[in-house]
């Protein structure tokens, strides 16, 4: 969508514009993770249910994100329909692989969001409460969820250092992209 005489002037994109932004496309492309998870896995093993325990926490931090993106007039990802095939892809890749490589990639994934989010507390210090107050809700439940996959046997995947490694690397691409672009 362009701007046309008439509407209002567009504002400049600001640092807490991108840590929406990047913060959106983050939590949506971990429900898809998810989704392709529980796309291979079922719904009935109780690998699967704490599984989708973590995607509804998931869903509930997209809401928020979507909601700021709305109210804030802040422009969502390019990338958005890349997250969505990619991220299915790689919750799906993951569950075929196993529970254990499922896991796998939730610590990793997760073990990034913790420091992510913990550089966001860092720079929003005080400046918006609404969403600092918001990003440490969810980086403990996202540590959570990484402390559920660890007891559940991430550690435990087929060559776990590498895949951990090349999650992880995927992740900050992605949360540098998305803060762009």
């Amino acid at each position: 969508m362009s701007w046309k005489p008439g509407d209002p002037a567009p504002r400049p994109s600001t640092a807490t514009d991108a840590m929406i932004r990047v913060d959106q496309a983050g939590e949506y492309g971990a429900t898809r993770i998810y989704a392709g998870q529980l796309a291979v896995m079922g719904h009935r093993s109780a690998m699967a249910r704490e599984i989708a325990g973590m995607a509804l926490q998931e869903e509930r931090h997209r809401a928020f994100f979507d909601r700021l993106i709305a109210e804030r007039g802040v422009r969502p990802t390019l990338f958005q329909p890349f997250w969505n095939v990619a991220g299915f892809a790689l919750g799906a890749v993951t569950a075929a692989i196993g529970p254990e490589a499922a896991m796998a990639c939730t610590a990793a994934v997760e073990t990034e969001i913790d420091k992510h989010y913990e550089e966001q507390l860092r720079e929003l210090g005080d400046s918006d409460a609404e969403l600092s107050t918001a990003i440490a809700e969810f980086q403990a439940e996202e540590l959570e969820h990484r402390d559920t996959a660890l007891a559940h046997g991430a550690e435990r995947a087929p060559a776990y250092p590498l895949m951990s490694a090349l999650i992880r690397l995927g992740c900050r691409v992605a949360i540098a992209t998305a803060k762009r672009i």
